[in-house]
């Protein structure tokens, strides 16, 4: 699938780190580091801006190594890119360790898929069709 995007960092294209890895990595685009202390959100540019088909979406993902190594996540996780947004791709992190965290010009601080979706029509009815599971919801299955 071919993906326009305008890159207006000094960093290279987002780009799958194996054959079939399912994100790309998203960089910081930053004039001086941030300093995230512990518990503290910030909006992170990537100085990136694509235009996506109908039909897709872009969804911004924690780094894993970042998210066990240092505490450090995507808050609205995931964070979906629509595919008639044509602002820039930002990343909203937060520290969830006891320690400061300095991000740095070009570090890799999220991931990003793309993702196929349906758009859905409501249809209203008075009932829903029953089911084994029902209502049951919330750890209703036990511990086992």
């Amino acid at each position: 699938m071919q993906v326009k995007i305008v890159n207006r960092s000094a960093h290279p294209l987002p780009t799958y780190a194996t054959p079939l890895s399912a994100g790309m990595d998203l960089r910081a685009n930053l004039t001086e580091p941030i300093i995230l202390k512990p518990l503290q959100r910030c909006l992170v540019s990537t100085g990136l801006y694509i235009a996506l088909p109908p039909g897709y979406e872009a969804q911004v993902r924690p780094r894993s190594g970042l998210a066990l190594k240092k505490g450090i996540t995507v808050l609205n996780s995931p964070g979906t890119v629509d595919a008639d947004y044509r602002g820039e791709i930002c990343v909203i992190l937060v520290n969830l360790s006891s320690e400061d965290f300095v991000i740095e010009d070009g570090e890799r601080i999220a991931q990003m898929v793309i993702a196929r979706h349906e758009q859905a029509e409501w249809q209203e009815t008075d009932s829903l069709d029953e089911t084994q599971r029902g209502a049951g919801g919330f750890g209703h299955t036990g511990k086992k």
